[in-house]
């Protein structure tokens, strides 16, 4: 009898570890790919500047355009955990797109090196963050996933075990309504 139950309590034990580290290699996996979502991030962050020099250059008049990217550039880049990162990305986007939007109308602009080489970097910097974005979703799924089912569940809520959020870069219904591109501001 004796024996029976020391080997249920070492089974029990041995699952409580199991698990437990389970949850730790999930959350750590989940914390490193948001690093790395933030390496992405800043590499955009760090173009942001030089891209609106090169448009200055060209279309001196378009200074609220400029204002708004700069604007909001800073704000995403003092955005906090996900949701936050993900609201402020969706305006600095947008703001870019903007940008963008008035570069088409100076073909000399189209046709320099620097913009060009500008859209290039950039275009490849939001490929690694979708890429980056789909990882980091993926872990965060994995892992909330655990920390909510039996009998993991258990083992997360004794430990303090959070979910964690996602990082979506619009809302549902948003992404799929138009883009409405709005220059009277």
């Amino acid at each position: 009898m004796a024996a029976i139950v020391v080997i249920a309590f070492a089974a029990v034990a041995l699952l409580l570890i199991v698990f437990y580290n389970r949850l730790i290699r999930l959350r750590n996996t989940v914390r490193s790919s948001w690093a790395d979502i933030d390496v992405h991030l800043k590499k955009r962050f760090d173009l942001v500047p030089g891209l609106v020099e090169t448009v200055k250059g060209y279309a001196k008049h378009e200074r609220e355009v400029f204002d708004r990217v700069t604007q909001a550039r800073a704000g995403a880049m003092q955005a906090g955990g996900p949701a936050e990162a993900a609201r402020q990305e969706n305006m600095l986007k947008d703001t870019l797109r903007s940008l963008f939007a008035v570069a088409e109308n100076y073909p000399d602009l189209k046709a320099n090196e620097s913009f060009t080489a500008f859209q290039r970097q950039l275009q490849q910097i939001e490929d690694h963050i979708e890429q980056a974005r789909r990882y980091y979703n993926a872990v965060v799924r994995d892992y909330n996933s655990l920390t909510e089912t039996f009998p993991s569940v258990v083992v997360a809520s004794a430990f303090g075990f959070k979910p964690e959020e996602f990082f979506r870069l619009a809302a549902p219904a948003e992404e799929r309504e138009p883009i409405k591109p709005d220059f009277s501001s």
